[in-house]
């Protein structure tokens, strides 16, 4: 199973000081502009309520999940229950912190004994190969045995960008020739990583567009051959996504999820945006937990993804 692998007080607060810090733009973005939609108003009310409508699109929370949160607040505008900003900021945390936690709480596949297999998908372009060598970072930072499998075979680049992180973080990577059957190197892989002990498996996967058939067949033979070595196998399918892309990102994750059995979300360049609501937008809309949000160029920089802690960290 895929896990946190943090656990004390210290490191949880530095986890929280680190997702603040990549939050920076989104959070001045939402807090400057919450403040201009309540300045001209004695009380909150349905017309300040459509000023922040349009405050939540600029996050970028989507259509969709901004209708489903101001729906919430305006009920309680009507009833006089919102007193004054504070009040506004508290529920709102509230809304978010509920859409966030009903997914995110989702438990993960436990493997059964080792190796636990992670398949990496996504789109060229978003980060994929490089939130895998931070993922095997962080895994062998806390003890774990990774072994990397260079599964995309189409582009002759992204094997040598595999190795290069393979070398930075102290990890194998297991490679053919480019153009070379993906279900083949994944199979040796697997049986290299049963023979060892290995505790995870990550593997790249071709990141052409989501819309050619052919890589939806490749990925699926992939899982078929995964089975047939490691029970359960694979038993995270983690979509990675580039947060500045904001709703375009979220189409072409659907089309993903459809077709690719992903599990779960890595967010890339959070730190690069000022649109950080998409993270509730992607909860909400695609119905799955974000495992890890990247939060800069470093080894280090993927971080385990906490509901409270991101809420907390747009207004705090």
């Amino acid at each position: 199973m895929i896990q946190t692998l943090f656990g004390g007080t210290e490191e949880k607060s530095g986890l929280f000081e680190r997702m603040k810090q990549a939050v920076t733009r989104t959070r001045e973005n939402l807090a400057e502009r919450i403040e201009e939609a309540v300045s001209f108003s004695k009380e909150i009310d349905r017309n300040t309520l459509d000023d922040l409508e349009a405050t939540l699109l600029g996050a970028d929370l989507g259509p969709s999940t901004t209708q489903q949160v101001l729906g919430k607040l305006r009920e309680k505008a009507e009833r006089k229950q919102i007193k004054d900003v504070q009040e506004l900021k508290r529920l709102l945390k509230e809304e978010l912190l509920a859409i966030l936690t009903a997914v995110n709480m989702q438990p993960v596949q436990k493997a059964k004994g080792t190796p636990e297999v992670i398949l990496v998908v996504g789109v060229n372009g978003t980060g994929k190969t490089t939130t895998i060598g931070k993922l095997a970072q962080l895994f062998r930072s806390n003890g774990k045995k990774v072994l990397l499998c260079a599964a995309d075979t189409f582009r002759a680049a992204a094997i040598d960008q595999l190795e290069v992180w393979g070398q930075r973080t102290a990890t194998e990577v297991i490679k053919t020739k480019p153009g070379g059957d993906p279900a083949a190197v994944l199979f040796d892989a697997l049986q290299s990583a049963s023979a060892r002990k290995t505790d995870y498996v990550i593997v790249d996967t071709a990141g052409r567009l989501h819309t050619k058939s052919s890589l939806m067949a490749e990925l699926e033979k992939m899982r078929r051959t995964a089975q047939r070595i490691i029970s359960g196998a694979p038993h995270e399918t983690l979509l990675v996504m580039d947060a500045t892309t904001g709703q375009n990102g979220l189409q072409q994750a659907r089309l993903f999820t459809q077709s690719a059995g992903v599990t779960g979300i890595v967010l890339t360049k959070l730190d690069g945006t000022a649109k950080g609501g998409v993270v509730v937008a992607i909860s909400r809309e695609l119905g799955l937990p974000l495992r890890y949000v990247g939060v800069g160029e470093k080894v280090g920089d993927l971080l385990p993804f906490d509901p409270k802690e991101f809420v907390d960290s747009l207004f705090e």
